[in-house]
């Protein structure tokens, strides 16, 4: 890059106000095409493809921490040369988005019956083109760089044609099959549920012991469900029970039927828990379904779809919440009822749609036979093709996809993939591939289920690539580089795109590395709800403090597999960073700071520069390492610091001497050449300000598009670095003691600076005076105030004179108010520490604590009476 002369510059305005600037910025990338890939480039790949968010939903603030931080990676590797596709898109939503539009018919009195089938999905088509997707709207303004002309969605005519082709294939090998079993089922959405749509909570509830049979061949059971005895089948006990093997082949009168049911033995039942007896209740509970199925024990299914009962008898017609209580109560008047607790605390399912209890209920459904997918989705990980970030969490990996059970893929619903089989009049199934023609006739039938949402959105890696066709994207961008997603969805999503994209991309794995971030939870750790209205929305803060700002915030806590605890104070301390970074760069232009190539000679700087470049190089490489590493937060934090505390206090400060003296086109340099670099970095974490910014220095096109940094060390210099270290440490410590002396920051006084250890610094004499607000001392001068300070090479010895500096009432008044607060602070302290049915009660942290405010009293006691004896006497 050849230098840019200071009147070259674009002029920026006096603040920074993202609201002005951001929209036209991301506006100007789109348009510029930087976003988009080139699959015939020969630049190395780098993909992600987007978690695709609901076409529901909108921007949370999980959502902005794993984009923030997938649009870190991306502009990052872009910068380095890559050939980089971060591909959009969105999912159908099966179950949400359906109950939306139910929602909307039912405003005007109708159902989706009341439309049919074909006007249903027609209306559900509609909605999605007026009201779906305002989450990408809102993707924008975080700025994400994400390739839109490559938009997916997972009912595109493409991905449908994904989703039939591995239907296919699977039925084909024998991995898809049709099979009553327990399904979770939401009596409100009345369909089947996945694991994930499954919400867990601890419920109120009431566990009542029942005794079935009478005399010495009765026997008591526990439940919560007292409702689903109706389908009770047996009874089981362990089998090394001693208590009741004489009962185990025999059978006992269920209450309230009239059936007799026997006693079995099982191993699954615990002998410790409860009386040590279950109820088998086999078509509404998982476990007693594989009891049932062990036993080959009748499984009589007694709710229908909406949870009413169906039993003959004076509980029919009853919804499973009024067959309950009734069901104890004509349990309790036959004298049934051996105890009752209550309230009793339970986990119990909730439709995660619609926060509806979920119902076990065996059903005939379509199933993934999982065993050979997961086996090899766990053998990519442990084979290295698949990294996961952080390595702790592999164990949950394994734990999950070496334990999984068949997979329900079928869903009651209108909206979604539907599933393509076929039956016949004479009991025929005909599976039906994409290329395929379905069969005709009188009495053929397409099935009336669509596919679990979580099997389309499982091939998205490979759907939005172009697969079944061997595309260039496919060619080029497959296996994808890094998917970032929140560890809670580990075992849901990741284990199925791993299980699809290894059989359907022939044992390629679907990406090379997974990140799992952890959860955003408040300031105090608490998960953030709307019942406890702690919710933080993203957006908001977006308009208080800019994209910059919460991306920053974001980045700055995610460290891998971690939970987040998030403040706004936290984002307006992003806020304020950016807007030091906005007037250290102006303060930078307006001295005309320039960027050339090449620097000068090391020989030529001073050593304020070869430190300020020594301490950008390993801030480079310590960056690179850490970002490789999926280690965002460090990385981020390094930055702040740097940009803070090194750039902006220190080097700013030092070179504004340089500049006014004779070093100042080599300051200006270094300058230019320092916050160029420190822009580049910073980029992939606030692209807006680092643009308007960049631009301005450089006359460049776009940051975008620069070149990431490379670290040079060349200009590393441990003498410089430790001679500066000298200096700041002398600089420190004379404003201690000006601000312990009362002088009020910016106030100028006359000093002298002698001491063994000041000829090694002495050429830094002026920067020392400069930034300590020191003159030289004039003839007459006479000390009323003296420091000491232990550098390196020996001590530096300050006499300051105060004569004049300091309102000494004033400050006696103030050192007295100070000295009476401490004086009472330690009275507490001793009175507390002095009680000893305190000291015998209170917690050892607590009292910890005391004592060290005990000691921070006694100091600041003696600080504050050694200053007041300082002061001049009236």
């Amino acid at each position: 890059m050849t230098e840019n002369a200071p009147d070259q510059q674009p002029a920026l305005p006096a603040a920074w106000n993202p609201a002005d600037e951001e929209a036209a910025l991301y506006q100007r990338w789109v348009d510029a095409g930087y976003f988009t890939a080139e699959a015939g480039s020969d630049k190395p790949p780098f993909t992600i493809v987007l978690p695709p968010p609901n076409v529901t939903g909108s921007l949370h603030m999980g959502h902005a921490l794993n984009h923030t931080l997938m649009d870190v990676m991306t502009r990052r590797r872009r910068m380095q040369g890559y050939e980089v596709l971060w591909l959009p898109g969105m999912d159908h939503a099966g179950i949400a988005t359906q109950n939306v539009v139910e929602r909307e018919l039912a405003k005007s009195g109708k159902s989706r019956h009341d439309l049919g089938r074909e006007k249903f999905v027609e209306r559900v088509w509609d909605w999605k083109a007026e009201y779906g997707g305002k989450i990408l709207g809102q993707m924008r303004r975080l700025g994400d760089g994400v390739d839109w002309s490559r938009e997916r969605f997972t009912m595109d005519e493409g991905l449908s044609r994904a989703v039939q082709t591995m239907f296919k294939r699977l039925y084909d090998d024998g991995l898809i099959y049709r099979a009553e079993r327990i399904i979770n089922w939401c009596p409100r959405c009345l369909t089947a549920l996945s694991d994930i749509e499954v919400e867990h909570s601890e419920d109120e509830g009431e566990l009542v012991s029942i005794r079935y049979g009478d005399g010495e061949n009765s026997i008591v059971v526990a439940t919560t469900r007292a409702e689903t005895m109706l389908g009770d089948t047996a009874v089981a006990v362990h089998p090394d029970d001693e208590r009741y093997q004489h009962l185990v082949g025999t059978e006992v009168e269920l209450p309230l039927t009239g059936r007799r049911i026997p006693v079995i033995a099982d191993e699954h039942v615990d002998p410790e828990f409860g009386t040590g007896a279950v109820k088998v209740t086999p078509a509404h509970d998982p476990n007693d379904f594989e009891i049932g199925r062990r036993h080959d024990l009748p499984m009589p299914t007694i709710m229908d779809e909406r949870a009413t009962i169906t039993v003959p008898g004076p509980f029919q017609g009853l919804d499973r919440f009024e067959a309950r209580p009734a069901i104890v109560a004509a349990l309790r008047e036959q004298g049934r009822i051996v105890a009752e607790k209550r309230p009793y605390l339970h986990a119990v399912g909730h439709c995660s749609r619609c926060d509806t209890v979920v119902e076990p209920r065996l059903s005939l459904q379509w199933w993934v036979k999982v065993e050979p997918l997961a086996r090899a989705a766990g053998d990519a990980v442990r084979d290295g093709r698949t990294k996961i970030h952080p390595p702790e969490l592999e164990k949950r990996y394994f734990d999950w996809v070496d334990n999984m059970h068949d997979w329900t893929i079928s869903r009651q619903l209108w909206w979604g993939h539907r599933i393509p089989v076929w039956y016949g009049p004479n009991g025929e199934t005909v599976c039906v591939g994409p290329d395929e023609q379905p069969p005709s006739g009188e009495g053929w039938t397409q099935d009336p289920d669509v596919l679990d949402t979580w099997f389309s959105s499982g091939l998205w890696p490979l759907s939005t690539l172009g697969w079944p066709e061997e595309t260039p994207d496919l060619a080029k961008f497959y296996p994808t580089s890094v998917l970032s997603t929140g560890y809670d969805i580990l075992f849901f999503w990741v284990a199925r795109m791993m299980m699809f994209g290894l059989y359907g991309g022939g044992d390629v794995q679907p990406f090379d590395h997974v990140y799992l971030h952890g959860l955003i939870r408040d300031a105090q750790g608490k998960k953030m709800s709307k019942s406890r209205g702690n919710v933080i929305d993203p957006l908001d803060w977006m308009d208080s403090y800019g994209a910059d700002a919460t991306r920053f915030t974001l980045a700055r806590g995610a460290n891998p597999g971690s939970d987040m605890a998030l403040a706004e104070e936290w984002a307006a301390g992003s806020r304020n960073f950016c807007t030091k970074l906005w007037n250290a760069t102006k303060f930078a232009l307006m001295n005309g700071a320039t960027v050339a190539t090449p620097l000068p000679p090391a020989a030529e700087l001073t050593e304020a520069d070869r430190w300020i470049l020594g301490r950008l190089a390993g801030t480079v490489s310590e960056v690179d390492e850490l970002l490789e590493d999926f280690q965002f937060a460090k990385a981020v934090d390094r930055l702040y610091h740097f940009t803070w505390d090194e750039l902006c206090d220190w080097y700013l400060e030092l070179a504004k001497v340089q500049i006014a003296g004779d070093r100042a086109d080599s300051t200006r340099a270094v300058l230019g050449h320092v916050f160029d670099t420190v822009l580049r970095l910073l980029h992939p974490v606030i692209p807006f300000i680092t643009e308007k910014l960049w631009r301005a220095l450089t006359g460049g096109e776009s940051v975008v598009i620069a070149d990431w940094p490379k670290a040079d060390a060349s200009y590393a210099d441990a003498a410089a670095d430790a001679r500066i270290a000298d200096v700041q440490k002398l600089i420190t410590e004379i404003r201690r003691f000006r601000s312990d002396q009362g002088l009020k920051p910016g106030q100028r006084v006359a000093a002298r600076v002698n001491g063994a250890g000041f000829a090694d610094v002495s050429a830094h004499e002026e920067a020392v005076r400069a930034l300590a607000r020191l003159t030289a001392p004039e003839d007459g001068f006479t000390a009323s105030a003296s420091v000491e300070v232990s550098l390196s090479s020996g001590n530096v010895h300050v006499e300051l004179d105060l004569s004049g500096a300091v309102d000494v009432a004033a400050e006696r008044k103030r050192l007295e108010k100070d000295l009476a607060a401490a004086q009472k602070e330690l009275k507490q302290t001793e009175g507390k520490l002095g009680n000893q049915a305190f000291l015998d009660k209170a917690p050892a942290d607590v009292v910890e604590k005391i004592k060290v405010r005990r000691d921070a009293a006694a100091a600041d006691i003696e600080r504050l009476t050694a200053r007041l004896g300082s002061l001049p006497t009236a």
